[in-house]
């Protein structure tokens, strides 16, 4: 499922950001934009999230940010002043019509501005923290749309359960129809003398038309999808299954179709399922 959530932690020396996105994926995949300080966390991230989220892609973005306070009140950083003005006397050497880097170059050059020193373990451990604060609000914002999901495809299955229902009533009718229309045709083929024949040949017939057991798994799969909905925890792989199952009881309904009303509800329960299916693909 979709959703967005960020989070920002302000240590005595820097700030670190914590964004967590993730769009509607079928399976559980997995992003890391990490700063160089936290990289080593990703088995730990990975695993953190895995906890908490099975589907969707997730992309987790997480940087550091030195506040410029406490950079500037400890001056510049004397090894990397060494080493840039090493560089650039190579350089020149090799290049005497290079320009020399400018005042504003050297004090934008990464870690010429000397920063507090940040302990790599409380930098780790703020970053934990703020990844499971993180965490917390996107599987809020995820159980939001999923309530959405949820009565979009209630709404779905009610009126694929009116079709069944309205369909029911004419089973008797349709079936006597199709008797008679049968009968008239075997009598015209096989004359008074294929009594027996035609007989065979109606139950037979009768057989291969035959939709209760369809019916009855629909309602069967019907109410099932139910109470998967208000299971909690994660329900997609299951709803999926469901939705297969479904789409199977279907195709048999229009596959044993014998008038024009069965063709049309088998017809609209295929539309009806195919809308639940793609939001199912969305569903934790």
């Amino acid at each position: 499922m979709t959703g967005f959530a960020a989070h920002s932690l302000n240590l005595d020396h820097a700030g670190v950001d914590i964004d967590l996105r993730s769009v509607n994926q079928r399976f559980l995949e997995l992003h890391f934009r990490l700063g160089d300080e936290f990289r080593p966390l990703e088995p730990q991230l990975r695993e953190l999230i895995n906890q908490h989220l099975v589907r969707g892609k997730v992309e987790c973005r997480i940087s550091l940010n030195v506040l410029p306070v406490a950079s500037l009140d400890n001056g510049l950083n004397p090894a990397i002043l060494e080493r840039l003005a090493q560089w650039q006397g190579d350089v020149r050497q090799r290049l005497p019509d290079s320009v020399p880097l400018s005042v504003n170059e050297i004090l934008r050059w990464p870690g010429a501005m000397q920063g507090a020193a940040l302990s790599q373990d409380a930098l780790n451990e703020a970053a934990l923290a703020g990844v499971r604060a993180t965490l917390d609000e996107l599987v809020e914002s995820r159980r939001r749309e999923g309530a959405k999901l949820k009565q979009h495809i209630l709404d779905r299955l009610a009126a694929a359960e009116a079709q069944v229902a309205g369909l029911e009533p004419l089973l008797p009718a349709l079936a006597a129809a199709q008797r008679e229309k049968l009968t008239q045709r075997l009598h015209d083929a096989l004359g008074e003398a294929g009594h027996e024949r035609l007989a065979q040949e109606l139950v037979l017939a009768a057989q291969k038309s035959d939709i209760d057991e369809e019916i009855s798994r629909l309602a069967t799969h019907f109410a099932e999808v139910r109470r998967v909905l208000n299971q909690p925890g994660a329900v997609g792989k299951r709803l999926d299954f469901l939705m297969q199952e479904l789409h199977r009881e279907a195709n048999t309904l229009g596959s044993k179709s014998v008038a024009a009303e069965t063709s049309r509800v088998s017809l609209e329960l295929k539309v009806l399922i195919e809308q639940m299916r793609e939001q199912v693909q969305n569903i934790e």
